[in-house]
């Protein structure tokens, strides 16, 4: 039989399966697959194709691109901390899948703020696009165009938090 690298995806099924508490029956119904084509993949069998995958993720709650990483459908080298980190939130019983979003939405911005994910070369304008400003912030960390306490602004601080 040919050389499949899909053992550490079985593996990785089947232990997602387990979190959920779900049978592999149950999987494969929530999943639209066979049961048997189902437990041949968690034993790193067969290779499924990436809809297979995609419909197993969403019957798992997890990411399909996970799965597609450990499938060896996407390159893992550049993005696993990333995929893995979405992965959890996705998986994550404790949220609304609003929360999920939003809290993805949040991830991703902070992700380009730092200079990953914004452009094909994976680096970001570290000054901001914003227009009509030259930086977020000053060499002593202050909003660039802050108004002193002459114009009304509180000079206590370089930030306020609501609370």
């Amino acid at each position: 039989m040919a050389s499949l690298n899909v053992g550490g995806l079985g593996e990785y099924l089947r232990e997602q399966r387990r979190n959920a508490q779900l049978s592999l029956r149950q999987l494969a119904d929530a999943a639209g697959v066979s049961n048997p084509y189902l437990s041949q993949i968690e034993r790193g069998l067969r290779k499924p194709s990436a809809e297979v995958l995609q419909q197993v993720a969403k019957a798992l709650r997890i990411s399909a691109e996970t799965l597609y990483v450990r499938a060896g459908i996407l390159d893992a080298e550049r993005d696993r901390d990333e995929v893995e980190t979405r992965a959890v939130i996705l998986a994550d019983p404790t949220l609304t899948e609003r929360q999920k979003q939003v809290l993805l939405q949040i991830y991703e911005s902070f992700r380009k703020e730092n200079g990953f994910g914004g452009t094909e070369d994976g680096e970001v304008d570290p000054v901001g696009s914003q227009p009509g400003t030259e930086a977020s912030t000053s060499k002593g960390g202050r909003p660039a165009e802050r108004p002193g306490p002459e114009a009304g602004g509180d000079d206590s601080g370089p930030r306020r938090t609501a609370g």
